[in-house]
C-alpha cells in the first residue's frame, strides 16, 4: 500500500469538469493517468490515485464505478477503516482518490460526492531528536547519504524539496538556497549552513563529472517541470538544471520512457538513515522527516519566533507550525515536574540527618 503521505508538487488551481478535454484513452485507469497528467499532479500522486481505485474496483468486483454510488464509496471507505484500520491520512487519500475518479475522470458531480464523511486528521507530536543523537546519527553515515542528511536538518527540507534540488537552486556565495515549486507550488529561500558550504562545493564536483560523463556520451538530459522540456528543450542538457544529487546510473523514466539519470531515490536515503539511527542506539521512530522535525524544535529552543520558523517550513498556517511548541512545553525541562521538588526536599531532608548525625558522633 503507498504512505498517506503525497509527494510535494506544484498543485494547479481547480479545473471545472466541464473545462477539460475529451479523454483520448479506453480504459479507465489509462484514462484516470491522462487527466492527471494533464493537470500536471506529481507522479507519486498518480500511482497513489491509479492504486486506490483499482483497489476500489476489485472491492466491488470489477463493477465499473460509473454504476456505483454513494453507498458503493462509503461500502469502501468503512472497509478501510474497520477492516484495514489505516491511518486517517491514509483514508483521506483514498477518499482522494475516488473524488478525483468521478469528478474528474467520469464527469459525474453530484452532491453525495461532498456528503461522505471525512476522517478527523490526529494531530501527533512529533518525533524529535537531540543535538547529541543527531551527532551520533551523521557520524554513521557518508558521503552524499551524510550530506543530504545534514542538509535536511540544517534547512528544515522535506526530502522531495532535497532530492529536486538543481545546480541553479543552490547560492553558495550568498549562502541561500531555493526550493522551487514545495508543497502547494510555492517557491521559499532558505539559508544555507556555513557549515555545509565545502561538501556541496565537493558534492557539486561529483555531480558535474556525472554530467559531463553524460554530455561526452549523448545521453538525454534531466526531467524538467511542466513544458518547459518543449519551451527550452536544451536546458535540460544544461549543467544548471542538473541534480545536486543525482543517481549514479541511468534510468527509465516511467512517463515518457526516456532513458534519463533521475536524482536519488528517496527510499535509497531512507534505507541508509534507518540503518544510521539503529547504528546510533537511538530507540525512536525517527524518519528522514524527523530532522526536519528537530530543525523547528531547535530553531523555537534557540529563540527564533515562530512566524519565521513557519515562513521557513514553507507552512501555510502557523496552526502547523505551532505543533512545535508541544514539544518544548514538557520537553528540556520547560516544566518542571512535581516530581523532582519533592526529591530535592528529601535530599535536603536526608542530607541534614546525615550532618546531624555526623555531629552527634563526633561529640
Amino acid at each position: 500500500m503507498p504512505g498517506s503521505s503525497i509527494a510535494p508538487e506544484r498543485v494547479p488551481p481547480p479545473v471545472p469538469a466541464a473545462d477539460l478535454p475529451p479523454l483520448r484513452s479506453k480504459r479507465l485507469l489509462d484514462q484516470l493517468r491522462e487527466r492527471i497528467r494533464f493537470l500536471h499532479y506529481s507522479l507519486r500522486t498518480e500511482e497513489a490515485y491509479v492504486y486506490w481505485c483499482r483497489a476500489f474496483i476489485r472491492f466491488h468486483r470489477l463493477q465499473h464505478p460509473k454504476d456505483l454510488g454513494a453507498e458503493a464509496v462509503e461500502a469502501f471507505l468503512s472497509w478501510l477503516a474497520d477492516e484495514r484500520r489505516v491511518a486517517s491520512s491514509t483514508h483521506r487519500q483514498a477518499l482522494s482518490a475516488l473524488l478525483f475518479l468521478y469528478g474528474k475522470v467520469l464527469g459525474v458531480n453530484l452532491p453525495w460526492m461532498q456528503e461522505i464523511g471525512r476522517p478527523r486528521s490526529q494531530r501527533r507530536i512529533p518525533v524529535v531528536l537531540t543535538r547529541e543523537e543527531l551527532g551520533r546519527v551523521f557520524a554513521m553515515m557518508q558521503g552524499e547519504h551524510a550530506l543530504l542528511a545534514q542538509l535536511l536538518y540544517g534547512t528544515g527540507l522535506r526530502i522531495a524539496e532535497a532530492l529536486q534540488l538543481r545546480v541553479k537552486d543552490l547560492d553558495i556565495s550568498h549562502r541561500a538556497l531555493i526550493v522551487r515549486h514545495g508543497k502547494g507550488g510555492k517557491d521559499r529561500v532558505l539559508m544555507l549552513p556555513e557549515a555545509l558550504q565545502i561538501p556541496l562545493k565537493v558534492q557539486l564536483q561529483r555531480a558535474h563529472v556525472l554530467w559531463s560523463a553524460d554530455q561526452a556520451a549523448g545521453k538525454g538530459g534531466v526531467e524538467m517541470p511542466d513544458a518547459l522540456e518543449r519551451k527550452y528543450p536544451r536546458a535540460g542538457a544544461s549543467w544548471a538544471w542538473f541534480w545536486v544529487f543525482p543517481q549514479d546510473h541511468h534510468s527509465v523514466d516511467p512517463r515518457s520512457g526516456v532513458v534519463r539519470r533521475h536524482h536519488l531515490y528517496d527510499q535509497t536515503f531512507q534505507r541508509a538513515f534507518k540503518r544510521a539511527i539503529q547504528g546510533a542506539d537511538i530507540h525512536k521512530p525517527a524518519t528522514p522527516h524527523t530532522l526536519r522535525h528537530s530543525f523547528a524544535t531547535h530553531l523555537l529552543q534557540d529563540g527564533y519566533d515562530i512566524r519565521t520558523v513557519q515562513d521557513l517550513l514553507g507552512h501555510a498556517d502557523v496552526a502547523t507550525t505551532m505543533i512545535y511548541t508541544h514539544v518544548l512545553k514538557v520537553g528540556g525541562g520547560a516544566v518542571r515536574s512535581p516530581m523532582d521538588a519533592l526529591a530535592a526536599q528529601s535530599g535536603a531532608q536526608l542530607h541534614a540527618a546525615v550532618e546531624s548525625h555526623q555531629r552527634a558522633v563526633a561529640r
